[in-house]
This record gives structure tokens, sequence and C-alpha cells, in this order.
């Protein structure tokens, strides 16, 4: 629950001082409220393949997890098949865990009966939202919220989203507001969630 000084002079969450791939996720994406399926699909996809490892190792990858899973596009990863697999494991530039892997087309299946019951992603992911609580206090490993959400996944046939990777989900896509008191970025997140809150 601290705050670091940049070089730039601008307060930010602790974990954001370096490296500059850091303070730039930091800046322009993490807490960020999304909407985007594609977007929330990729998320919960790489924060299961973070599972064991490190936030930095997945962020540095992205860009070849995305071009090897078709943009995270949930309706072509879906297809893929052994063959798929097979590639997969043998691109070192992503994470090759094959566990992960199959979890992430089996992941792709169960967001396309998302799709099909609830309209969107963005409409699921969504509900599970609260109103702003206010400024944390302390930043949680999990919560009761991404227990329920979990629970609710796990439920509909999702693996790799246990309510620690779930809550960092959250936290990532603007579900709930983590940026620390004084964080540049904290109230432009809130007034964002907010609004999207208020929509629904």
């Amino acid at each position: 629950m601290e705050l670091v000084q940049g070089e730039d002079g601008v307060a930010r969450c602790w974990w954001a001082a370096d490296p500059e791939i850091y303070v730039t996720y930091h800046d322009e994406e993490w807490g960020r409220p999304t909407t985007s399926d594609h977007r929330l699909f990729e998320k919960i996809c790489l924060e299961g393949f973070q599972a064991g490892l490190s936030w930095l190792t997945i962020l540095r990858k992205r860009d070849s997890f995305r071009d090897a899973f078709a943009a995270f596009d949930p309706e072509v990863v879906a297809g893929f098949a052994d063959s798929d697999v097979r590639r997969l494991l043998a691109d070192a530039g992503i994470v090759r865990h094959e566990g992960k892997i199959r979890s992430t087309i089996n992941n792709a299946n169960r967001a396309l009966s998302l799709i099909d019951e609830f309209g969107s992603l963005d409409s699921y992911f969504w509900s599970w939202a609260e109103p702003d609580p206010g400024e944390p206090v302390t930043i949680p490993a999990l919560t009761a919220q991404s227990s329920a959400l979990s629970k609710d996944l796990k439920g509909r046939g999702w693996t790799f989203v246990g309510p620690t990777t779930v809550y960092a989900f959250m936290q990532a896509m603007g579900l709930v507001n983590d940026h620390v008191p004084g964080c540049h970025v904290r109230q432009t997140c809130a007034d964002e969630r907010r609004s999207i809150v208020s929509r629904r």
C-alpha cells in the first residue's frame, strides 16, 4: 500500500516503479475498466498462464501469446485441435505448459457458452462488479466476490480460475479499483468504472 515516485515525478502504485514495461502497463492498462470480450478473455487466460510465475514473465511474452492464440478470439481458440496443442508446445515464445494450453482451449468453449447465455463476456463479468467501495485499506490476494466468481466459473466448466487468479483478473480489468490512494490514475479508473456500473 505504498506509493513510488518515478523519475518523471509521477506517483504510482508501489509495484509499478520499474521496469518500463510495468510502468506503461500500470499507467495505461491495469485497473482501467474493460468491456471488450476479447480483452476479458485474453486476460483471464493469461492469468491462468501466470500461475506459479510472475506477471512480468507473461507481460513480456504477451505479443507472442496473442500470435499463438489468434488474438484470443474465443471462437477461433475453441476450434483448436491436438495439432494446435503440439504447435503451441513447440512455441518458445509462450509458456509451454500443456495443462494451461488445453485449459485455454477449454475455456474458449466455456466462454462461447457464456456469450450465448448472457450476450457477451462483458455482461457476465461486469455483473460481478460491486459499487465502488472507496479507497482500499489493504490489497487482498482474494475476496469473497472473487471466490464466488471462481466457484461460478468452475461450475460452468472453466479451469485455472481459482479465487486468487480471478481476483488478479478483476483488479486488472477494473472490476475493482485497487490503485492505492494518491496514485495518479486512481481517480480516472474510479470515474470510468462508475460510468460503466451506473449504466447496468
